[in-house]
């Protein structure tokens, strides 16, 4: 502490964190953020500090820190390349809706455009912030200690209301020495009163429940704004009392579980046939916490995943600015969509004749049984084949059937995760997680540390490709150095496969930088990830029949320490489903199942 009982810039940030209930913050050291550092080593009976190997894990760990316990979080990395290293992480928690506060050092204000070392100074002083701007919510760099419980309690601010989202504070190294308070802004004054859970318009809501009682064809799409939202239990008892089937995007999947008889599944390009066959049909499409990017809408080629219009879209969504981005909407409702479906089911409790309007449901339902087993027929072979290297379609459902019901799966970015959205089934909100906006390779492979902080008595597993595990090998250490037991399995296809998809699909074959071979025999490499985990204190094993998957993550799960499981993959098949992706001057792919859906 400072002189007269005041806090410095940097112990107000950390006291903030404290009083904001924060538990734990990940980062890396630096000389610019050694004050910071200093500041949780002083408080380091309140919070504990994480260090990792490389600041994009931090914030990975951060982001799905909070997509499992809905609590945010904090990074610290230090000025220059350290903070730099971090935007990969920042912009997947952006475009996914994800808080995290990034506390970054700078230089000394004392040294503001004089080209100190690591300062980027050639447009604009001390000018980090221009890094980031287009990646979080908003930057904040205050420059006198003066500014910090304002600026922190105003990021926090920023961070958790409306649509949430990363926030950096951006604080120069004098300024995380220099007096700043005799307190830290206490949360029950500013951010703890503050409720961003606003309702429809009430005649809107009224309109939404006509619209949904007369439709012969209703369908709900969901997505990550209800299951971080907290609304799947008002989801699901809408669903059941009007009989409406649920579908999904990638970011939806788990807002109700795939098991029940009116989940539909994914909608996508690789969608499942009675998910997108039943939004493209619907006379009415209740949309609630969707963007409508491009691999959902089957890049918004009409007749694949939605035919909009004629089907009439009800919209839902904290954002105005994600209704109208993409389809025209019958009815357009800011809300957020927790509130919304309470509105929603009151504003039904009050209706007489709503029974009396189901019985169309009946012949809607028993079309989409159709259309499921259709799909069932379409995708069995891939269950039963045997074959080495694995059958990606096998190892998801394998991966699927082993994990506990409580199990927290972590996928990264590549072809498997197109394979576990298809075929694994996730029963609750956080079963299945995945980066669906900016996709940054790493995200899974680093952000099942962050699950496991969030649930440490939860099985935490991640599924994450070779390339991406390559790139972020260090967790290897976090995890031994911190005692967390998790699993990653490596999906082992010796090669960026999804990209090498789009060159033999789009391209006509001619591959280049996609696989791995050793430069002699042209064979297929890659490191042996297992003895890579071995080395690093962390058990490792290699698997390449798919009847051995299942026993192998249960010995991995019930080992209580980090484990890798090295899973020798096919890399030639890809997920075929009911939707299309198209690159724009190269074409368009064609659906594995079922055709382009013309309205009568």
């Amino acid at each position: 502490m400072t002189g007269h009982n005041a806090l410095t810039g940097a112990q107000v940030i950390v006291d903030y964190l404290i009083r904001e209930k924060v538990p734990v913050v990940f980062g890396l050291c630096g000389h610019g953020n050694i004050q910071f550092i200093d500041a949780l080593y002083e408080r380091s009976a309140d919070i504990k500090t994480v260090s990792v190997h490389h600041e994009s894990v931090a914030g990975f760990m951060a982001d799905v820190y909070y997509r499992v316990s809905g609590r945010p979080t904090a990074t610290f990395t230090s000025c220059g390349p350290g903070s730099a290293n971090l935007p990969i992480a920042l912009a997947n928690a952006f475009l996914d809706s994800v808080p995290f506060m990034a506390v970054t050092g700078n230089v000394p204000t004392s040294q503001f455009n004089r080209g100190a070392f690591q300062e980027l100074y050639r447009h604009y002083q001390a000018d980090f912030p221009a890094t980031v701007r287009s990646y979080c919510k908003k930057v904040f760099q205050p420059t006198r200690g003066e500014q910090v419980p304002l600026m922190v309690r105003q990021a926090w601010k920023t961070m958790v209301t409306g649509r949430p989202g990363p926030v950096v504070l951006d604080v120069p190294f004098d300024v995380f020495m220099e007096p700043a308070a005799e307190e830290a802004p206490r949360p029950e004054d500013w951010t703890a009163n503050i409720s961003s859970r606003c309702g429809a318009d009430p005649e809107g809501v009224v309109k939404a429940a006509d619209m949904l009682l007369a439709a012969e064809r209703p369908t709900i799409i969901v997505g990550q704004g209800v299951r971080y939202g907290g609304a799947c239990d008002e989801l699901l008892r809408l669903a059941e009392r009007l009989q409406i089937p649920v579908a999904a995007s990638a970011s939806g999947l788990g807002a109700i579980d795939l098991n029940h008889p009116l989940a539909l599944g994914l909608v996508a390009r690789a969608g499942h046939y009675q998910a997108n066959h039943a939004t493209r049909q619907a006379d009415v499409l209740l949309a609630l916490g969707v963007r409508f990017d491009d691999r959902t809408s089957s890049s918004w080629v009409p007749g694949y995943s939605f035919t909009i219009p004629p089907t009439r879209l009800i919209h839902v969504d904290i954002d105005p600015e994600e209704i109208g981005r993409n389809y025209p909407v019958a009815l357009g409702l800011m809300a957020d969509v927790r509130t919304f479906l309470r509105q929603l089911l009151a504003e039904i409790a009050s209706r007489k004749d709503v029974d009396s309007k189901l019985e169309a449901r009946r012949r809607w339902l028993a079309a989409i049984d159709g259309y499921r087993k259709e799909w069932d027929s379409f995708v069995a072979p891939g269950f039963r084949d045997g074959s080495t290297p694995i059958n990606p379609q096998r190892a998801a459902h394998e991966i699927g059937r082993a994990l506990p019901d409580d199990a927290i799966l972590v996928s990264d970015i590549g072809v498997h995760h197109n394979w576990l959205l298809g075929f694994c089934k996730p029963k609750r909100p956080d079963s299945l997680i995945g980066s669906m906006g900016f996709g940054p390779m790493g995200f899974g492979v680093a952000g099942v540390l962050g699950a496991k902080f969030a649930a440490p008595d939860r099985p935490c597993v991640s599924v994450c490709g070779d390339g991406a595990f390559f790139m972020h090998a260090n967790v290897l250490g976090t995890a031994v150095e911190y005692d967390l037991p998790v699993v990653w399995i490596v999906w082992n296809n010796y090669a960026y496969a999804s990209i090498r998809g789009l060159q033999r699909g789009y391209l006509k074959g001619r591959e280049l930088a996609t696989d791995f071979r050793h430069p002699r025999t042209g064979e297929r490499y890659n490191p042996d990830f297992a003895a890579m985990a071995r080395s690093a204190g962390v058990e490792g094993v290699r698997i390449d029949r798919p009847q051995d998957i299942g026993d192998a993550i249960q010995v991995a799960i019930d080992a209580g320490k980090p484990y890798l499981i090295d899973l020798d993959v096919d890399a030639d098949l890809n997920p075929a489903g009911a939707g299309v992706w198209e690159l724009p001057g190269l074409g368009c792919n064609r659906p594995g199942i079922g055709q382009r859906y013309e309205p009568g």
